[in-house]
């Protein structure tokens, strides 16, 4: 990641002007171009530069999409789709300017159909909002990438989090889409069978597509029952390999762990001190288990056994929901935690995944980097599926310390890419990590372009994400 991969594009001054206009007296006060409103509208989570659009727009339905999204055509001019802008690599950000459209006001639940295990939502929902909503069915959305994320955005960005090594990702729990494109039209990717072999797979196509091939205007989930009974706990080990091959081999026993996180001793002693816990500061799992009371004692002591195995000095569980919820809302705000660590700093917040098998490496050989290098770097990750983040902190204000900062995010990247993982688990390319990308998949990016060019040939939306 560099700065200077960071870079404004061209601007369509006449269209962006024209398209305000025509905005302006279609939407009424449901276009903004304040200052304040369009800098909320921005990138603000990581040290990337905010690049803020020209005007804000908020639809309620999927009709003024299709209206915006004519406007915009029509004039050439971008369009970024928002959720919560909880994203990390700049993907609201407007490198060219144009118009964010904020999906906050479509949030309705449009059908539960619980005899199937499937609802339907538009895109500005968040997760927690679903889950209120579906508490008296019985039933859940099991996704969970922490932040309190909208729907569409987690579809957008393929996000996962800490169930994923249980339940999958959003690739694996979203069935169908609807979505607005270049010409106007609003597709709908699928139907709700959980198999199709009907053609291309439209869905996967648009879920992670960051919001480059169209708007998404609802979505079709997966869900799941509530477990009868979940278990929890920590357990802490001597040193950091010891925790991740006792992740390695709970995996590959095929205990059905729910949850598997990783943190490094200094991750514990933020999350101490943010949280108001008392673990050990040494590396530690956060686990937990999804079943009946019989299988998740047996899961629980298998994992137990398989712990003691690598030199953990106890697993500390509980079925209590108020002690569980304590432990994972300490984890949700691990990156709240990184920052309290040096106040004032500027923080990279990054992430990689490798197959489960080179955890262990991956994750040692990265934190000897940050060692070696005198760095800020607490590491936390869903150990389960071999993705683990990084919140580096530094002074952002210092060309130096930048540089060091950079030229560890590029390493951390080439030694995921060494042993054949990824440039990026869950936050997506989006501006911050494009030229990881071009490393990992070399020519297919060509496929790519060509997809975009394709059903986007203006380049309306979200220009300058994933490849320049």
């Amino acid at each position: 990641m560099a700065l200077k991969a960071i870079r404004a594009g061209s601007r369509n001054e006449t269209g962006i002007e024209t398209a305000k206009g025509q905005l302006a007296a279609r939407f009424g006060d449901r276009f903004q171009t304040g200052e304040a409103i369009r800098a909320q509208h921005a990138h603000t989570t990581t040290y990337i530069p905010a690049q803020l659009p020209d005007g804000v727009v908020f639809p309620e339905s999927a009709d003024e999409v299709r209206e915006i999204v004519a406007i915009a055509a029509a004039n050439a001019v971008p369009l970024i789709p928002f959720g919560t802008g909880s994203s990390l690599e700049g993907h609201v950000n407007a490198p060219n300017g144009g118009i964010s459209v904020d999906m906050m006001r479509m949030n309705r639940v449009l059908e539960v159909n619980a005899e199937d295990l499937d609802c339907r939502v538009e895109p500005g929902i968040t997760r927690e909002e679903l889950n209120t909503y579906l508490r008296d069915t019985g039933l859940f959305f099991p996704i969970d990438p922490g932040a309190n994320a909208s729907i569409g955005g987690m579809a957008s960005t393929r996000a996962s989090g800490t169930n994923a090594v249980r339940y999958g990702t959003m690739k694996d729990n979203v069935l169908a889409l609807t979505v607005v494109t270049s010409d106007g039209r609003e597709v709908r990717t699928a139907h709700r069978a959980r198999k199709s072999s009907a053609g291309y797979d439209l869905t996967r196509l648009f879920v992670g597509a960051e919001g480059t091939l169209g708007v998404i205007t609802s979505i079709t989930l997966r869900l799941q029952g509530i477990p009868e009974v979940i278990s929890g706990g920590v357990c802490p080990f001597p040193t950091i390999a010891d925790a991740c091959n006792a992740v390695i081999l709970t995996i590959q026993s095929g205990i059905p762990v729910a949850r598997i996180e990783l943190l490094d001793a200094l991750q514990m002693k933020a999350c101490n001190g943010y949280s108001g816990l008392s673990y050990e500061e040494t590396p530690t799992l956060f686990v937990e288990f999804h079943g009946n009371s019989e299988s998740v004692e047996m899961q629980s002591r298998h994992f137990a056994e398989i712990a003691s195995e690598f030199g953990s000095s106890g697993f500390i569980w509980t079925t209590n929901p108020e002690e569980r919820a304590r432990l994972w809302k300490a984890r949700h705000n691990a990156y709240w935690a990184q920052k309290s660590l040096i106040p004032g700093a500027a923080i990279l917040s990054t992430d990689v995944c490798v197959p489960i098998s080179r955890l262990a490496d991956c994750v040692a050989a990265t934190h000897d980097d940050i060692a070696q290098h005198g760095l800020t770097a607490p590491i936390v990750g869903h150990a389960g599926d071999g993705n683990f983040h990084v919140g580096l902190l530094f002074d952002d204000k210092d060309a130096a310390d930048v540089a060091r900062a950079e030229a560890f995010v590029e390493r951390l990247n080439a030694r995921a890419l060494s042993m054949d993982g990824t440039c990026t688990g869950e936050h997506g390319i989006g501006q911050g990590k494009m030229p990881f990308l071009e490393a990992e998949l070399g020519d297919a990016l060509d496929l790519m372009r060509q997809v975009k060019r394709s059903l986007d040939p203006q380049n309306i939306f979200n220009p300058g994400k994933i490849f320049a």
